[in-house]
C-alpha cells in the first residue's frame, strides 16, 4: 500500500475497508455476478476531531508537522518515508530541502484529506 493510501486507511478506516471486502467477494461457481452495490455515500470525517482524539495527540504537533502526523497515525515517519510520500503526491522539487518538502506534504496532505471526504480547518491547505 503506498504511504498515502496508508494515510486514507487510518483516517478514514471503515470506508476503505468496505471497499476491500466488496472487491475480495467472489460470486459462487456457475453463478451469475452479483451486481456491483452502489457507490457510498460520502461521509464527512472530522479530521481534528479524529487526530486530536488518538492517544498521544497532545504531545505531537501534527497540525503543522508531517513527521508528528505521520508518528500519530502510527507510520514511518523517516526522510525516506517522507521522500517516498513526495514522489506519490508529485513533488516537482529537489527533495534534499526536508524542511521545505515537509511544509509542502503536509499542506499537500491536508489538502487531499478534505478532498477525499474529511472535515479539515481551512488554515492547514494550501
Amino acid at each position: 500500500m503506498s504511504i498515502f493510501g496508508s494515510i486514507l486507511s487510518k483516517i478514514f478506516p471503515s470506508a476503505h475497508a468496505a471497499e476491500v471486502e466488496a472487491a475480495t467477494v467472489a460470486p459462487a461457481p456457475g453463478a451469475a455476478p452479483a451486481p456491483a452495490p452502489p457507490p457510498s455515500p460520502i461521509t464527512l470525517v472530522d479530521v481534528e476531531a479524529l487526530l486530536d482524539g488518538m492517544p498521544g495527540a497532545k504531545n505531537l504537533n501534527w497540525r503543522t508537522s508531517i513527521v508528528d502526523l505521520m508518528k500519530l497515525l502510527g507510520l514511518d515517519s523517516s526522510l525516506d518515508s517522507r521522500k517516498q510520500l513526495a514522489q506519490e503526491l508529485s513533488y516537482g522539487v529537489d527533495t534534499s530541502d526536508s524542511a521545505k518538502m515537509n511544509i509542502w506534504l503536509h499542506r499537500q496532505v491536508m489538502t487531499k484529506l478534505a478532498a477525499n471526504g474529511g472535515k479539515v480547518p481551512s488554515d492547514l491547505i494550501a
